[in-house]
Order: structure tokens, then sequence, then C-alpha cells
């Protein structure tokens, strides 16, 4: 695999067999982010579970402390009554069936995160298909199912994020931009980690966390240690 000049310098910086503690891991991200632009900082956990196994999924959300550099659009779905509720808390874009057909009919994805109203879920389900392999579909307990849609539509504007296990029992999350520096960094990684360790399902035997590494977008993996966690 070709790796360009800026790859090669900032590898070494990063000891591949060390595990490092969260905070020293992070300044060693923003001391090797050699990109032009603010790159993103992600974090990637694998788990001691099988995903396959409904009792051993792993979801949730949470609003990072410092969000995560980027304002996501978001897409509600809800009765006619409460569109401008939604657009005052900040709403890229509402409707209803009108919407359902626009997704449909006109592929339709300028949109990061949909919420529905309950009340809604009847309509929105008809586009299972189409949002459920893009990981748009909402769901209660990403929160993006709910009755209090101005609330959640400001949560994920100040930064909440979803977190899921994916086939191969690893969680991929952003936990903000290189900009940020270590300390909020690390503060934002403390969040989400206390999140997943609390979302623990009681069916996981053994070694929970398997192993934890963070990444800017350009620049190489550095692996934490998983015992400094728990």
């Amino acid at each position: 695999m070709f790796r360009g000049k800026n790859y090669k310098e900032s590898s070494k910086l990063v000891d591949k067999q060390t595990l490092y503690d969260p905070a020293e891991a992070f300044d060693i991200v923003a001391k090797a982010s050699k990109a032009k632009f603010d790159e993103t900082v992600e974090l990637h956990v694998k788990l001691g579970v099988d995903s396959r196994h409904a009792d051993q999924q792993v979801r949730g959300a949470i609003v990072l402390p410092h969000g995560t550099g980027k304002t996501r659009k978001v897409l509600v779905f809800c009765k006619d009554e409460r569109q401008q509720e939604a657009l005052d808390a900040g709403a890229d874009y509402v409707g209803g069936q009108d919407m359902v057909q626009k997704i449909q009919q006109e592929n339709f994805f300028d949109y990061d995160v949909v919420v529905a109203t309950p009340d809604m879920m009847g309509v929105v389900g008809r586009l299972g298909k189409i949002l459920g392999p893009k990981g748009l579909m909402p769901t209660p307990k990403a929160g993006t199912v709910t009755p209090n849609i101005a609330q959640a539509v400001k949560e994920i504007k100040a930064g909440k994020i979803e977190y899921r296990l994916d086939k191969t029992n690893i969680i991929h999350c952003p936990i903000g931009k290189v900009s940020f520096g270590p300390d909020k960094l690390n503060e934002n990684f403390n969040a989400l980690m206390s999140a997943i360790i609390k979302a623990k399902p009681a069916a996981a035997k053994g070694q929970y966390i398997k192993s934890c590494v963070t990444a800017s977008t350009m620049g190489p993996g550095v692996k934490i240690n998983p015992n400094k966690l728990v």
C-alpha cells in the first residue's frame, strides 16, 4: 500500500507496539496531523461481544462535551402543526408524506440525521430499505424517535453522536477535530467511553473492550491502553 511522505513522517511519532495512555495518544494525534485541513479525529473500539446476538448489541447516543466540530444537517418527520417547532429548533428540513416521496422519487439525501415523532413512524417505516443501509433510520435507542423534537434537534446540532456496533463488533465514532487540542479530545473520548462501558450487555463475557485506536483523517492509528479506561 502506497503511503505519502506526510504519513511516513507522522508514523515515526507512533510506536506500533505501545499502548498509550489516552492523554498521550491525543497529544500524538495532534502532533502527527500534517494535512492542510482540520482533520477529524476518530475512535475505533473493538468490543468482546457478538453483534449477531440481539442480547449483545451495543448502541446508544451521547452529546459530546465539546461537540464534533461538524454541524450536521437534520431532517425531521412530523405532523404539519409541529413543523415550525422543528424549524425553530434548527432543523434543516421538515416534512411528512411529501418528504417520503421526495426521498423515494428524487433520491434526496442532503442530511446527516433523521428525527421522527412516534406518530410518523408508520410513514417513515416505508423508507426502511432506503434509510436503513445508510444508517439513517430513526430509532428510539438513538433518541431520534421522540415526541420532543426540539430537544432532539438542538442536541444533534450541539454535537450528539450515535454509537453502534458494526458487523465486526467495532464501534467507529468521530470525537472532534485536530484543532480541538489534546485536552478537549480527551474529554470527548472519556464521555464516549463512559457511555460505551455503561452500555455493556449483561450477556457479554470476558474482556469487554478488546482494543481502542484513535487516528486523524490522514494520520496513523494510535493504540490506547484499554486497561486505563475501565
